[in-house]
Formats: C-alpha cells, sequence, structure tokens
C-alpha cells in the first residue's frame, strides 16, 4: 500500500536541459526529511512539457538516485492509450515501484471511456497503478462508482483523488475496500481526507516543506491527532500560496 507523504517532485532545468545533477540534490533531500515515496514526471515535475525521452530519463534518474530506499512511483499518464502503456512499460523496466496515471486530458472520454483506458493499461502491465483525477485540468470527474469498478481490478490500488471535493472523497472511499489507497491531491485537504479514513498525500508542498507535511501524516498515523492539526494549520496557508498562479 502506498501512503503517507509522498512528493510530486519538481524537474529542474538549466539552460533549456534537466539539470540532473540538482535533480538528484532535491531526492536526497526529499528522503533526508521523510518523504515516503518519490513520484516524477506528476503534474509539477511538468509531464505535459517533457519530451519523450526527458519523461523517460527524469523517471530513470529517479529511480537510480532513490536505490529503493523509498518507492518510486512513476507518472506514466497519457491521453492515448498507447502512449500511456508504452510509458508505463518504460516506468516497469527502469524499476518503478509503481505508476501515477492522469486521466486522458482534452478528449473528455465517457465514464466507459475512462474504465476501458485504464483497464487497459492495467491488463497491459503488471506493475501497482495509483489513477489521478483532477478534472480542473482534463476536464473530466472520473465518478466514484467509475473508481470503484477500477479498484476491483488488481493492480490498480489507488487514486490520488484532486477533484477538491469532500464528498467525492467519502464516496471513493465508502465504495472501494479498505486495501484501496486514497490520497489526496490537494495539498489543503491532507488532513480532512486522512480524518475520513485516507491513507496521505501526494504532495507539491513537500517540495519546500517536506519534514512538515512527513510529520503531519506520521502524527496522524500515530493517533497524535491534535499534533497533526496543529501542522496541517501551519502549512496551510503555504498550500493555498503555492496555487495563486496555477
Amino acid at each position: 500500500m502506498f501512503k503517507g507523504a509522498m512528493v510530486a517532485i519538481v524537474t529542474p532545468f538549466k539552460n533549456g536541459s534537466v539539470d540532473e545533477e540538482t535533480y538528484r540534490e532535491l531526492i536526497e533531500f526529499q528522503i533526508e526529511n521523510g518523504t515516503d515515496a518519490i513520484i516524477p514526471c506528476g503534474t509539477t515535475g511538468e509531464s505535459a512539457t517533457l519530451s519523450m525521452e526527458e519523461h523517460e530519463r527524469v523517471i530513470e534518474i529517479a529511480i537510480e538516485q532513490v536505490n529503493k530506499r523509498v518507492p518510486v512511483i512513476a507518472g506514466t499518464g497519457s491521453n492515448n492509450t498507447a502512449e500511456a502503456i508504452h510509458l508505463t512499460e518504460h516506468a516497469k523496466k527502469a524499476g518503478a515501484d509503481g505508476a501515477l496515471m492522469i486521466c486522458p486530458y482534452y478528449n473528455k472520454p465517457t465514464q466507459d471511456g475512462l474504465y476501458e483506458h485504464f483497464k487497459k493499461v492495467a491488463e497491459s502491465v503488471n506493475i501497482p497503478i495509483i489513477l489521478y483525477n483532477i478534472p480542473g485540468r482534463t476536464s473530466v470527474n472520473m465518478e466514484p462508482a467509475t473508481i470503484a469498478k477500477l479498484s476491483k481490478i488488481p493492480n490498480i490500488v489507488g487514486i490520488k483523488e484532486a477533484s477538491g471535493s469532500m464528498k467525492q472523497i467519502t464516496d471513493i472511499i465508502s465504495m472501494c475496500d479498505d486495501d484501496f489507497s486514497v490520497v489526496s491531491g490537494e495539498d489543503y485537504l491532507t488532513f480532512p481526507l486522512l480524518c475520513v479514513g485516507g491513507k496521505g498525500v501526494i504532495s507539491v508542498v513537500s517540495n519546500i516543506a517536506p519534514k512538515d507535511m512527513s510529520d503531519l501524516c506520521k502524527l496522524f498515523e500515530e493517533g497524535k491527532f491534535s499534533e497533526a492539526q496543529k501542522l496541517y494549520y501551519k502549512l496551510l496557508p503555504l498550500c493555498h500560496a503555492m496555487f495563486v498562479e496555477t
């Protein structure tokens, strides 16, 4: 099960190319500060603007640098099913522990279309898959019933839920088995999501405050709810500030 504070790590560039040295330093910074998993090529890692070569190389660097100290969950989603399969196959061969897969964007698929897309990838590549629902960027919301149906596929193990709706979050948790990990895709909902049975967060804020986000999740897991709540309110202004422009 993937849980805790997982960072959607940025992809640093220098002179128009991926800055591998700085990227490795950022990964070390995360691990030193208690981050539970590294997610290369998520939205924050600029997956939508990387070339295929850059995308694959960034994932390879992350896996190599982490060296099995924490899980690496590679962003492999696409609005092209064949491309999503290709990226997921590459991630598995490179040694990723899981794949994070965004809903197809721009195409505006139906709920049946979403189901068939993810089902095809899951059947094609035997790797743990975390779905990624972010309707504000994809223009389509994956409904709880669709997520529950997908959760029955053995290697679809969780969802990064970034609809911003607590009703949607609670519906998903109530409709899926306990071993299906529902994690927040919105930093500002991390504590509320944990309170209703979620497992953690795939975090943007962890890029600059990894220890606080890690401590928040660990304190909650230890039953120290008041201390976790204090950290949440400490982080909340930063959670909002980091999304002022995006």
